[in-house]
């Protein structure tokens, strides 16, 4: 911690020119009397470390001094710092390496670079998680991500979705995805690789047994595939629609496929300004609480038990509200 530290106290002064002792204590959460004693290190170390007494004093590198980070372009390093997601850094257990990380990205800029760099980070912000919503639990987020590091497998107890079971697994944690907020684990199970969603793995136990992983696995790759067949194989059914103007704008709520299905399948009445359009559904129950979703924007025409569902529905709605 103490080397990490010195390191971060050196790029501090470099980019930030002088510092007093009670800055950099305030900034790294220590007392005055351990920041000097980090100076000494330094100095002990050769490291052209200077101190102005008196008011407005403080430390500062001996001008012209720069640590060396090699390998990254200035548009490189500029890139990486709109890519910084401090909330999912922290809940991994990185943040102080990210703050560290950026630290020295901005050590690699040259002045004029490092000034937009810094405009990028404070013009663009990147927020992963929907409105009204809050991220998912992520309480044994850093113990996978060690997992998923060391390439060591992890026993775990897994909540199904819409179930009250829990099963036991034995995971070879192969990536980490952030999608929406909520956090997924791809994890080789056997011969095949799953998904689990973090938020429903109820306890977790480390594991000293190490996997080898696959040379071809690829996670961008497999997450691509893997996500869209999983949106394509929810539905199994369609259904008719009639809707009104402010209705088809509204299907944009059920999600990108059935919007794109509904202005494929697009027939406009000619006159009353509804539209009949054929959708993709994933079970009359789950569609008649999409279609409620619409109120009354929208008409049912098919399948008739959807038509049912959603008139019962509503009856019922309306009755227990009278």
């Amino acid at each position: 911690m103490r080397a990490s530290r010195l390191m971060s106290i050196l790029l501090l002064l470099q980019n930030r020119g002088r510092l007093t002792a009670e800055q950099l204590a305030a900034h790294f959460e220590v007392s005055v009397r351990t920041i000097y004693r980090d100076i000494d290190q330094l100095s002990a170390a050769e490291v052209p470390v200077y101190a102005d007494r008196g008011p407005g004093g403080g430390f500062q590198l001996l001008d012209g001094y720069r640590t060396k980070l090699t390998g990254l372009s200035p548009a490189e390093a500029e890139t990486l710092f709109i890519a910084g997601l401090p909330g999912p850094a922290a809940e991994m257990g990185l943040a102080d390496a990210l703050a560290t990380a950026q630290l020295k990205l901005t050590a690699a800029l040259p002045e004029s670079a490092r000034v937009n760099a810094r405009r990028l980070s404070a013009r663009f912000h990147l927020d992963p998680v929907d409105w009204f919503r809050s991220a998912a639990s992520a309480r044994l987020l850093p113990a996978i991500a060690t997992a998923v590091w060391g390439e060591t497998s992890i026993d775990v107890r897994y909540q199904r979705a819409n179930s009250d079971t829990a099963v036991a697994r034995r995971l070879e944690p192969l990536g980490l995805v952030l999608k929406a907020g909520t956090w997924y684990v791809v994890a080789a199970v056997g011969e095949s690789v799953r998904t689990y969603r973090v938020a429903n793995i109820l306890e977790l136990s480390a594991t000293s047994e190490r996997f080898t992983r696959p040379k071809d696995f690829d996670l961008v790759r497999f997450w691509t595939a893997s996500s869209r067949a999983y949106e394509i194989g929810l539905y199994r059914g369609t259904a008719e629609l009639r809707v009104s103007k402010r209705g088809m704008a509204r299907l944009e709520t059920l999600g990108a496929t059935v919007l794109q299905a509904a202005q494929d399948s697009a027939q406009p009445e000619k006159s009353g300004g509804w539209t009949r359009v054929t959708i993709p559904i994933e079970s009359i129950d789950h569609a008649a609480f999409d279609m409620l979703k619409l109120g009354s924007d929208a008409e049912v025409l098919k399948p008739t038990a959807l038509r049912r569902r959603v008139a019962k529905t509503a009856r019922d709605v309306a009755q227990l509200n009278g």
